[in-house]
This record gives structure tokens, sequence and C-alpha cells, in this order.
């Protein structure tokens, strides 16, 4: 892969057409300017119809044939899509939900992965593709399946219930271990052997929490075991690096997931009034594989679309602000879901670059457009690279788990992040997204919010952040349940008290409880589940504190010194608008403390994205209007437009409706 590219591509499915319409696709492509194309993830029964009977031959001939046509090409491995031999009379080998309901063959995800018969013919499949087109010149890239656990999550089969038990055993050694770690005294719960422990199917109230989460945990560590054995073949035979096309909703665990795959990639169909959701995106996969550029692997040219609905459509401009930002925060490669509109199936109302009838859609030219784009961002992305934000947030799948397992108020993990990381961008601070096991070296400011587990190895790794002069900002929701989903016996947030210098007095639904927080100035309502500070006995001092309700003269955020830095503690989420203007002053404040320099100041709706040249020489400021409102950004230099050469003063620049402008400054 080209890392001097930047890849504009389309999913693509030639195993669907026929010779005439495929010659006419490489013509339209080479009119819209897309130079890769992903192929493969849906074809198993194209090469292997019957069992035994592999042949790759047509797609080493369409690899080829794009590639003379400067066309290159990801391929994917078909294990989302088996064929109907492997399913048909094997209701064993489907995959089955939490209510008892057997899958049928169709769509996709309708089988187990983890049933050996798959397992096994999927393997044989990899290494049949990987064997075949492993070493041509047009590949450039290898995707693993297609969007894990997106239509499904935890599989109650029983083969998922066999291998349930051999991972208990392995994790817990004894059953006397895991009865204790769970708690299972409680409602007569305890098991004599691991046998006995059931899969969280269908039961007449609830199933003890420790255990819903575990098998989450095992299900998603299963996923990866799959995806593992697929990459481990492929690197025999290709030197082409491999990714996965994820999402942010689906039930995986993203940190072990990309943990030994070669770049990050994912999947992002936002309409226009989401683009902070395909913000915190960016932020979040630029981190994945820090040091290497992210794959936006599927996004719509316009609307998406299936046979139970679809979105609006995309205005005008919202899809070259989408990829320009995109590139700048950057990503190598933009890739839409999909080239030719499907006739058949399930997505026919889905967006497309082409028509099924070959006609150019309503998104065709918006392709055209960000082609131009591409063009002319190309040399300034070749010549430099994101610049190290200074703030983090932490991101975690696993607190996802713990909230899908005990959404208290229905709370959801990532409209929880969303909002947390809206005020922040709303900041102006440049900031990044990084998952529980990412490398803290160069940030000034760490934000873990909304984490219910918080490990040992993370807790000491923000103590020793703070020790060397960072301040952890730690909560809301952060801390209050154990490893295994129970309740801590020492504190209400356990060992993290200590370190935050806080004693608890209540956790608690502090909503609608006409509890008020009064900090930096302001004051606003408390919301969500809280966990209120002893203002007296606590080792800490007040920031926050509570007026009002069944809490009131409590603490809500609390600050410690610890060596050359700080922890604050946010025990209680201040919401509405009043909550967002108090959150905005708090890490305003902690960020100016900490000396974070890289900020801007625009109008709500507009970014700023930094880099910097890799010779040091200058800064990159790529400032994109994304509400398509037009909005105004504050110069705070002399710069000069990096596309035209005029010289841009300090003071108010405006842009227009989804405008971009690239604005260079001497260092």
């Amino acid at each position: 892969m080209d890392g001097k590219k930047l890849y504009h591509g389309a999913a693509y499915y030639p195993e669907l057409w026929d010779e005439k319409v495929i010659e006419e696709d490489i013509r339209y492509m080479k009119e819209a300017g897309i130079n890769v194309i992903r192929i493969g993830e849906f074809a198993w029964a194209k090469m292997e119809s019957i069992q035994d009977q592999i042949n790759i031959d047509f797609f080493v001939q369409v690899i080829k044939r794009f590639h003379d046509e400067g066309i290159e090409t990801i391929m994917c491995t078909p294990t989302p899509t088996p064929p109907i031999w492997i399913s048909h009379d094997h209701p064993e080998r489907m995959y089955v939900d939490s209510e008892g309901n057997t899958m049928s063959h169709g769509a996709r995800q309708h089988i187990c992965t983890n049933h050996p018969f798959f397992r096994e013919r999927s393997l044989m499949i990899v290494e049949a593709i990987a064997k075949a087109v492993g070493k041509l010149p047009g590949v450039i890239g290898w995707q693993i399946d297609n969007e894990f656990k997106c239509h499904v999550s935890e599989c109650m089969c029983q083969t998922c219930k066999e291998l349930w038990h051999l991972w208990l055993k392995e994790k817990y050694k004894t059953i006397d271990q895991l009865n204790e770690a769970w708690g299972t005294e409680i409602w007569s719960e305890a098991y004599l052997e691991f046998e006995q422990v059931p899969q969280p199917v269908k039961t007449p109230f609830l199933h003890n929490a420790s255990l819903i989460t575990a098998y989450r945990q095992f299900s998603r560590e299963k996923i990866v075991e799959f995806l593992e054995s697929q990459v481990n073949i492929i690197r025999e035979y290709s030197k082409a690096p491999i990714t996965h096309n994820t999402g942010r909703s689906f039930d995986l665990d993203n940190e072990l997931l990309f943990a030994n795959l070669d770049f990050a990639s994912f999947d992002a169909y936002p309409d226009s009034s989401q683009y902070t959701a395909l913000l915190l995106q960016y932020d979040l996969f630029r981190t994945m594989k820090k040091g290497k550029p992210f794959w936006v692997m599927e996004t719509s040219t316009s609307h998406n679309g299936y046979l139970a609905g679809h979105q609006k459509n995309h205005p005008t401009g919202f899809l070259e602000a989408e990829a320009v930002s995109g590139y700048a925060q950057g990503a190598q490669g933009f890739s839409y879901w999909l080239w030719r509109q499907q006739r058949t199936g399930c997505e026919l109302s889905h967006g497309a670059v082409l028509s099924a009838w070959g006609k150019p859609t309503v998104g065709f030219k918006r392709v055209m457009d960000v082609s131009a784009a591409i063009k002319k961002m190309e040399p300034m992305m070749e010549e430099t690279i994101p610049l190290q934000a200074e703030v983090a947030i932490t991101f975690s799948d696993r607190a996802r788990s713990f909230f899908l397992t005990e959404p208290l108020e229905g709370l959801n993990y990532n409209s929880l992040l969303q909002n947390w990381y809206d005020t922040v961008l709303d900041t102006g601070i440049h900031r990044d997204l990084i998952m529980e096991g990412g490398d803290l070296k160069g940030y000034k400011l760490l934000m873990t919010p909304y984490v219910p587990y918080l490990s040992d190895a993370l807790r000491k790794k923000g103590e020793e952040f703070a020790k060397q002069g960072g301040i952890w900002i730690v909560g809301p929701m952060t801390g209050y349940r154990t490893e295994e989903h129970t309740v801590h016996r020492n504190a209400a947030l356990g060992d993290l008290e200590k370190t935050a210098g806080v004693e608890s007095l209540y956790w608690y639904p502090i909503s609608q409880t006409n509890s008020v927080g009064k900090a930096f100035g302001t004051q606003a309502p408390l919301g969500h589940w809280a966990t209120v500070f002893d203002p007296e006995t606590s080792n800490a001092t007040v920031i926050g504190t509570v007026r009002g309700g069944e809490s009131d003269g409590s603490a809500f955020i609390t600050e410690k010194v610890i060596g050359n830095g700080k922890i604050i503690m946010i025990g209680a989420e201040p919401i509405g608008d009043k909550g967002k203007l108090m959150l905005s002053r708090l890490i305003h404040h902690y960020a100016a403390e900490t000396g974070v320099q890289v900020k801007t100041i625009t109008s709500n709706g507009t970014i700023v994205i930094p880099r910097i040249a890799k010779d040091g020489r200058y800064r990159l400021e790529c400032a994109v209007n994304m509400d398509g409102k037009g909005g105004v950004v504050t110069v705070q230099q002399i710069g000069k437009d990096a596309l035209t050469g005029k010289t841009i003063l300090p003071g108010q620049l405006s842009l227009e409706p989804y405008e971009y402008r690239f604005i260079k400054y001497d260092i």
C-alpha cells in the first residue's frame, strides 16, 4: 500500500454483473477518480458453489484487469456469507439468539463462527484465496470478513456452550473460584461444576450480572480468535497489510480486534446532522494503530437504505466535507458502499455511485467533487502528518459491555461518550480518543468518563500520568463496578477512592432529585447515577458542591495534587445546556493549567484539523465547515492559503457552507 497516495474507492461486486457491465464500470470509475475497489466479501458461493470445488480464477482475472486500468484492490475474505451447502439441513451450525431462535440461511452472519466445521471450511477458502491472489501486484490490502457482529451479538448454540465452559475453566481454574468471583451464593445460583454454568439465554427474570458480562467478553474473544486464524494464513502468502471494517455499535472489543491487524478501518453512515459522530470516529481510529493511516472503508455517496427504511439524502457539499476532514485527520482511504446499485437482495434502496441500469446517480457528481479535492490536497497530505493532540479521551468497548448488561436509566455508552466528545469538540481543543491500553506519551490532559470497571492497570497508569505532571479527569460514572461486574466491598469506587483522595457518601440515581451542582462560577442540574463525596473526610479539595436534594452539601467534583499533576474526580454528571457550560469551563480550566496549546476558536459546526510538516518546517491547518451553515475561524497569526498562496491576516476567516480551507503557518 503506497504510503504517499490517497485512495478513493468503492465496494464492488463483479460476481453480480456480466462482462459488458464490468467494462462499463471500469470506464465510469476512471472518470470518477476511483483508484481502488474492495471485492470478495460476499462471494463464497461464487468461489465454492459446491463443497471442495474451489475456483478463484474469476477474481484473479478481475484483479489483474482492474490493475491494468490503474485501479487496485483490497481483497476480502468471504466468511460472512457461507454458501447453502454449509447451512442446509445443519441447524447445529447456525447462530442461535438469546431467546433460543435458530437463524436460517440468508442475508449474512447466520452461521455460528465458532462451529468447528465452519471454522475448518473458512480457513480452507481463505487459504485458497491467499494462494491465488496473495502475490498479485494489484492487491494492496486485505479485509477480514465484513462487519463482525453487526447483525448478531452473542451466540447461544451448543458449540458456544461447550466453548464457554472451556473458557470459564481456563479463566477461573476451579468452580469455587468462579462462585466466589461472581457471588453465586445469591439466589442459590452456586455451581458444582463448570458444565452447569448456563449461557445467558432467556430466563424468568435476569441472569447474574457477572455471568452476562463474562459471556459478552467470551464472545468478543472468540471472534478475535476467528479473525486471527485468517490473518495467520494470509500472512503466509501475502505481504499486503490486513484490516477489518469495524463499527462502534457492533458487539466487539476493538482494542483486542486490532491488536494483530496492520491498519484500522471502519464503516460510517452519518447523515449530515450526525457529523460529530463521524469526527469522533476519525479521532478514535487515528490512534487505533498509532502512526499508521486509517481507512473509511464504507460510507454512502448520498443516503443509505434497505427494505425497512432509509436515511435522508446528503445535501450538496457534505460528502466532500466528510472526505476532506477524513483525509486531513489521517485517513489514507475513503471508500463508498457501493459502486453500482444492487438490483436484487435487501438493500435495493441504498445509495450508490452508479444506478443498477448503469447511469450516474445523485451521488456521482459528489464523488467527482471528492476526486477533485483529493488532487488539490494530496501533495499537502504527503508532506504533513496529523499533529499529536495534547488532550486524550479514554474509549472503552469493555465499558460499553458493562452498560449493555446494566444500562441503569437506559443509558447508552456510545451516546454518553458522544455527548462528552461534543463538549470537548466545542472547546476547539485538539483531541484524540485512545483505548484503555493506549500510550499516554505526549498528552497533558486525560479524561476517562463512563468506565464502570476501571482496571488496576488503567488506574495505575492514570496515577503515574498525574505524577509526571498530567491532569487526569476521572468520571462521571467511572469506577463503580469490579472486573466481575460486582459491587466493590471496600468503597463505592474501590481503590480509585484512595488514589483520588475521596471518600464516597452515596452512590445513587441523582436524576430528578432537585440536586444542583455548583462549580466554575455556574450551576447545573445533576443527572444519571452519581457518587457524591464527603467533603469533611476526603483528602482532596472540593471544586464542585451539591445543593438541594438528598445529598445537599456533599462534593461532586474534587481535585487532588499528586506528584507534579492532579487527579480530578467528577462524581455526578452536570446535564442540559447549563451542564455543558460547566463541563466546558472545567475542560478549559484544566487544559490551561496544563499548558495545552493546540486549540482554535471557531463557530459551532466548523472545525480546524492541525497537521505538521514531516520536516517540522511549517504547520498546516484544515478548516472545514461541517454543519452546512457556514462558519467562522479566528486566525491568530499571519498565514498563507496553501492552495492559492494568498496571505491570510489575523482575524476572522469566513467559510461558506461545507467550504474548506488549508492554512499554512511557518514555524
